[in-house]
């Protein structure tokens, strides 16, 4: 998402061309995109960047929004006679003759999530997408697809700070065998330490100008979640960002985050987290420590947070805190 459009002005094509393929040559074999991402420049970006190892590389597309020719975005539409037409336009720009997993991007309350799972099981049965998958859906929704067509990743937003998907969506997903994969896992960027009180985000580019969490006060009376990453991490050398992503691996196995970036360096410390091993006393001191921080500020805008399944309610509070293919073998 992050090289075409959310928090900043999109990077350059051939600079991110060019970071997608070092994170292919560094081990890396998931990338995450959507045709709302642009909209359609990022599905393009990777198509290009991945055409030449397609088939050592899973990647990942959403439907479920109404986005004109032009750009134009009109609101969720996951008619299922319109999530074939994306589909083809999706796989016409990834350069691909299948999706390897495909999301319903926000679920759509005007149909019934059973069309949609039919929807999608059609195009599995002809081939031209392998998975099925949903994202910011609830734990019922979850389960009426599941009966329809077996979801094998559900990608919501979580992380250290955003614990929302504990309280039935990780349940339903160990229950029914679905990988989880969080979105934001770093908190758009927060968790890295270097988001400051001061930090200037642009209305015009960047989503974070409108989220409660990131005012400038909630940005400085969020620290202490940032110095307890700094203070974990100290003991192995890791930053604040390595914790927040091996705090992540470290739930389940069946948890795959996305960190998305559009810088080599970030991408890199990014990978680094494979390399921290958290023992249970690791885990058990950081659930103890953010228990007593209060986080302030909901996680979006309430606009954002209405188009959840989970509903806005738990998308304006922390869980916890006051306030590496993601398809599984055999699944």
């Amino acid at each position: 998402m992050n090289v075409a459009w959310a928090y900043g002005p999109p990077i350059d094509r051939n600079d991110a061309i060019r970071l997608i393929r070092a994170a292919h040559e560094r081990g890396v074999t998931f990338f995450d995109t959507a045709e709302i991402y642009g909209p359609f420049l990022s599905e393009e970006i990777v198509g290009e960047a991945l055409a030449p190892v397609r088939d050592q590389v899973v990647i990942s597309s959403k439907f479920g929004f109404d986005v004109t020719p032009s750009g134009e975005r009109r609101g969720r539409n996951s008619r299922p006679e319109h999530i074939k037409q994306v589909a083809e336009a999706s796989l016409r720009r990834l350069r691909t003759d299948h999706i390897d997993l495909y999301y319903q991007h926000r679920v759509d309350p005007n149909v019934p999530i059973e069309d949609v799972a039919g929807a999608v099981k059609e195009l599995i049965q002809v081939g031209k997408v392998r998975h099925f998958g949903l994202s910011e859906a609830g734990g019922a929704t979850i389960r009426r697809a599941h009966a329809v067509q077996p979801v094998t990743a559900v990608q919501n937003e979580y992380s250290i700070w955003t614990r929302d998907p504990e309280v039935e969506v990780l349940p339903t997903c160990e229950e029914l065998g679905i990988g989880f994969v969080p979105w934001s896992p770093l908190g758009q960027g927060y968790l890295t330490g270097k988001i400051t009180p001061s930090t200037p985000f642009d209305p015009a580019s960047d989503l974070r100008a409108g989220f409660p969490r990131f005012t400038p006060d909630a940005r400085r009376a969020n620290r202490p979640v940032v110095e307890l990453l700094k203070r974990v991490g100290q003991r192995s050398g890791a930053t604040p960002a390595q914790v927040a992503l091996a705090w992540l691996l470290a739930r389940k196995p069946w948890i795959v985050p996305i960190p998305g970036t559009t810088k080599l360096g970030h991408m890199q410390e990014n990978l680094g987290a494979l390399e921290i091993q958290f023992t249970a006393g690791d885990m058990k001191e950081i659930e103890e420590r953010f228990a007593a921080i209060h986080v302030q500020g909901a996680r979006s805008s309430d606009e954002v947070l209405a188009w959840t399944d989970i509903g806005a309610k738990l998308g304006t509070s922390s869980i916890g805190g006051h306030g590496m293919s993601p398809l599984p073998q055999g699944r």
